[in-house]
């Protein structure tokens, strides 16, 4: 599968333009040679105005060999007429001399003018639209965007050239195994940031962002083995390493890695050193699902605190309840779970029904063996429940284990009379019948 670099529209402020005048001429002092300076620099315009590529290098080749410090403008508009001939030429061993003469002008320009970083992406640019097929010169392309990165602080002028960068780095790699995985994603990762950035200030950087992923796809860089086996000891072995963290968190969610030990150990990382509500709730929510309740309580506390929305409230709190119930502590779990309901109404049905089987699993536990009708009575009280969540068929269940009325005639009560239930909960509730 061949990856399609998005190219159009990208601004270069050398190739865009030639120069026609610049400051500080250095004209030869013999009169015979500066006559033959001007003479072809004004030749050299000429032909290259006109787009007459290839004649325009006869004149500039002398201009370079013999007056190479007359002015920047000779550099300048080299690359232009250099690459201009290239595209005229049909002869392809003429057409890669005239390239390779754009990379060595840029190469005399950086030897006479300290300005690198004006120019070094459209050098890039250049041995990239050359050179980017050729086996034997991509390693060339990947060095010049190398030393982009290294001239301009480690970003790029021309954020849309991140594509080409990635793309000379996949055709690197392909052709000369230049690379490890690590190492190709340490670079996809150097350029994403750099997309993160200029996206933040305001510029669309979708078509090199598109690229980029195009190209891990291609390339398949990531997957849960790789995860898990790859940067996974590696986090482990430096846990403070907050940013190699985030890679694994993130991968692991978009390559849907979430049952990876390498995720879980990220997530505790990112956490404990840098808590969301997010963090907390998914790292909480993994816990429970190891059935760990002891380690996910107190982190589905500090995801209450971090909790901002009610829906995010209740929710935890309603983990809160399923834990505590879980772990035997049934009136710390109806506590919980009356909270989550008051919360947010959208979680009563839930926390209604947890609370009404909380109940409906202690009649062993709570039952006292003296009163029948005051035993089932644990039923009454699930049965009130189920009916605050609007459950039928709960109702329905807890109600065939009331009293009969012949148990509640045997016992000197009858229906509507109040009870308390005791144990843990000690609630109050109307006597009624099953039959």
């Amino acid at each position: 599968m061949k990856a399609k670099i998005v190219l159009a529209g990208l601004l270069f402020w050398v190739a865009g333009g030639l120069v026609q005048a610049q400051d500080g001429w250095n004209w030869p002092s013999d009169p015979a040679k500066e006559a033959k300076a001007r003479e072809l620099n004004a030749a050299y315009v000429d032909y290259m105005k006109s787009e007459q590529f290839v004649e325009a290098t006869k004149g500039l080749n002398w201009l370079l060999i013999n007056v190479p410090d007359l002015n920047e403008s000779i550099y300048i508009n080299g690359t232009a007429v250099y690459d201009g001939a290239s595209k005229a030429s049909t002869d392809e061993a003429q057409k890669r001399i005239y390239q390779d003469s754009v990379m060595t002008i840029y190469d005399l320009r950086k030897d006479k003018y300290d300005n690198e970083s004006v120019w070094i992406e459209n050098k890039a640019y250049f041995a990239y639209q050359y050179f980017l097929r050729d086996k034997d010169r991509v390693g060339d392309v990947v060095k010049v965007f190398d030393r982009a990165l290294e001239v301009n602080g480690g970003t790029l002028k021309t954020p849309g050239l991140a594509g080409a960068f990635f793309n000379s780095v996949y055709f690197h790699n392909a052709y000369n195994k230049a690379f490890t995985k690590v190492e190709l994603l340490a670079r996809y990762e150097a350029l994403n940031k750099i997309l993160d950035e200029a996206e933040a200030n305001g510029t669309d950087v979708s078509a090199p962002r598109g690229n980029l992923e195009q190209l891990v796809v291609v390339m398949e860089l990531i997957d849960c083995d790789f995860i898990e086996n790859t940067l996974g000891p590696k986090l482990i072995a430096n846990p403070t390493d907050m940013a190699l963290a985030q890679q694994v968190f993130k991968y692991s969610f978009q390559y849907k890695c979430l049952n990876n030990n390498s995720f879980m150990v990220a997530l505790e990382i990112i956490d404990n050193e840098s808590p969301t509500f997010a963090t907390s709730q998914v790292r909480a929510m993994k816990l429970m699902q190891a059935r760990d309740y002891e380690k996910a309580i107190p982190v589905l506390e500090k995801a209450l605190n971090l909790a901002e929305k009610p829906d995010q409230k209740a929710e935890i709190l309603f983990d809160l309840a399923k834990a505590k119930g879980q772990q035997g502590n049934k009136s710390a779990a109806r506590s919980y779970a009356i909270e989550a309901a008051k919360a947010d109404d959208t979680k009563a049905k839930e926390a209604y029904n947890l609370v009404a089987q909380l109940i409906m699993g202690s009649f062993n536990d709570c039952r006292r063996n003296v009163s029948r009708a005051e035993d089932q009575a644990i039923f009454i009280a699930a049965y009130n429940y189920y009916q605050r969540a609007g459950n039928s068929e709960g109702m329905r269940d807890a109600k065939a284990r009331f009293p009969s009325k012949e148990e509640l005639f045997t016992e000197g009560k009858q229906a509507g009379q109040t009870v308390t239930v005791g144990c843990w909960i000690g609630e109050t509730v109307t006597l009624a019948t099953r039959d």
